[in-house]
Formats: C-alpha cells, structure tokens, sequence
C-alpha cells in the first residue's frame, strides 16, 4: 500500500484558451484560473478530455503544461499524459514529473483495439517509467473502451494508483469503483458534474469535471455541504448544476464547455476543430441560455464580486 495523498473535493477538468495558431492564450488562462482559485477548487487536471489534448502535439503538450502548472500554484496539479504511444506517454510524464505535478493520469490508448490485458500492461509500463503516482481515467464514450475492474484491481495491486476518474454515461461504475478504492487504497473521482450529491451519497472522494469551469462555486458549495457535512442547503446549487446540464447537453463535447465560458464572461480561444455553421448556432443559443441561468443563479460574469 502507497502512502501517496488521495485527490478529494472538486478538481477542474481545465479548459485550455488558445488562439489562431494552437498557441496558448496565457492571459486568458491566467485569468480564469484565479477565477477558479477564488472559488476555492482543490485542484486541476491538465490536458485532460474538456483540455482536448489530442489536438496539441507532444511539444505543444509540454508548454501547456508547463503554463497551467505555473498559473494553477499553488493548486494541485495531474497532469494526463495518455498517449497511443507509449514513448510519447512516458516523455510526457517525465517532463511532468520535473515540473512537479502531483499525479498523472491515464486512459486506455485510443485507435486499436486493445485487450484488458495489454491495456493494463500499458498502464504499468508507463507508470514504472514515469514514477509518478496514476490516476486512470475512464471514459469509454471517448476512448472506445472500458477499463473494466480486473484491470483497475490488478493496477491497484501493482502500482501507486492514488484514484480513478469515471466519466461517460455508466454512472452505475460507481457503485463498484468506490467501495474497491476503500479496499485498494484509491479515490474515485468522479466525471458526473450534475450528480453530485448521488456521488458523495455513494462515497466518492470528489469530481474532476469540465463544468468546474463554468460554476465551481456551485460545485465547491455542494463538496462542502455533501461531503465535507457542513451546515447548509444544496438542493438549489443541485438544481442549478441539472439544469445547465440540461442546456449544455445541445452541442456536443468539448465545444460546449467553450459556449458555457464564454457565457460567463471568459474568453475561450478560437475553436481547435473545425466547427460547422449549425454548431456555430446552436452555441450561441446555448451562450443565451446559460447567461440567463448564471443570473438567475447570482453569478456574475467573469466570476466579478
């Protein structure tokens, strides 16, 4: 059994603004991580799915790194370093590792089918490598495959796993996840935003998730309600979160991650992916929309007292 410190709370899945070029737009980051740090997030997760890290290369993943690591201090930090190549994920973590990250994280290696076996050869593989402690992350919906529970337990049993990140539609994973993390020494960390309450009913340590983005105060007010037990209401925070959800759930993922910031007063960069006329209106929908709720609700844009 490891001694390493297990993610607990709310962890932003971090958005990542850039502009014409792929280049990272450092003021725009920067200012929306002290939005978020206001807020009181425990923690981020770089170059995750809502980070869209495939579309950056591994030179360009190391700089973003690097930047969210510097603006995030003295927040948490894990760093996803999946990869279909093992070298490119081993060099990512390394170079995370000498920035200092606390954990990295992995998901099953996309394109190929994979075996539970070999999938979970590759996890080991490149945690030896890199030394770090692992977070997996799974997310079938994007990856194309489960990383079924043998496979988080034999990874558990083998290598310093600190927790997984469950994502995607399965919400029923949990009820299995978690109480194997009590066993095994991990937390689950969990990708369902707009379930919350059922998370840490069932005993999740917290959630890494892309709408942390667009209203952590929501979210860090219902980790301390929900989880932490003190005093206070949660049902209209709950509401709030099913209802943006609801919304947000029009455009397809990560680009509505990019409607809701910008809805919030932030500025989300240029769009990485080509993105057709009608996506281009549905998001501007989903821009009216959220402004509407986030007054609604009593927040201000840009996170503004």
């Amino acid at each position: 059994m490891h001694s390493y410190p297990l993610p607990q709370g709310i962890f932003s899945a971090q958005w990542i603004p850039t502009d014409a070029n792929g280049q990272v737009d450092r003021a725009s980051l920067a200012t929306h991580l002290a939005f978020e740090k206001r807020a009181g997030i425990n923690g981020v997760l770089a170059l995750g799915s809502t980070g869209e890290f495939p579309q950056f290369s591994l030179e360009e993943r190391k700089k973003v790194l690097a930047t969210v690591v510097e603006l995030a201090a003295p927040l948490t930090v894990y760093a996803n370093i999946t990869d279909i190549r093992p070298k490119a994920a081993v060099e990512l973590g390394r170079f995370a590792k000498s920035l200092g990250v606390s954990a990295v994280a992995l998901m099953p290696p996309v394109f190929f089918p994979v075996s539970q076996a070999d999938m979970l050869a590759y996890f080991l593989h490149v945690a030896e490598h890199v030394d770090l402690p692992v977070m997996l992350y799974n997310f079938p919906e994007l990856t194309g495959k489960r990383i079924d529970l043998p496979t988080v337990t034999a990874f558990a049993d083998r290598a310093p796993m600190v927790a997984i990140k469950q994502s995607g539609g399965e919400f029923e994973y949990h009820k299995q996840l978690i109480p194997l993390g009590r066993e095994k020494g991990f937390a689950v960390m969990s990708g369902a935003d707009t379930r919350l309450p059922e998370v840490f009913k069932l005993g999740g340590a917290g959630c890494t998730g892309g709408l942390v983005n667009l209203v952590p105060e929501l979210m860090v007010a219902i980790d301390r309600i929900c989880r932490q037990g003190k005093p206070g209401d949660h049902t209209a925070a709950a509401a709030a979160m099913v209802e943006l959800g609801r919304i947000i759930d029009q455009l397809t993922f990560p680009l509505n991650v990019a409607a809701g910031l910008e809805a919030r007063g932030f500025k989300p960069g240029v769009p990485k992916a080509v993105v057709s006329g009608e996506s281009r209106a549905i998001y501007a929908k989903i821009v009216r929309e959220l402004s509407a709720l986030y007054a609604k609700c009593g927040l201000a844009p840009g996170g503004a007292a």
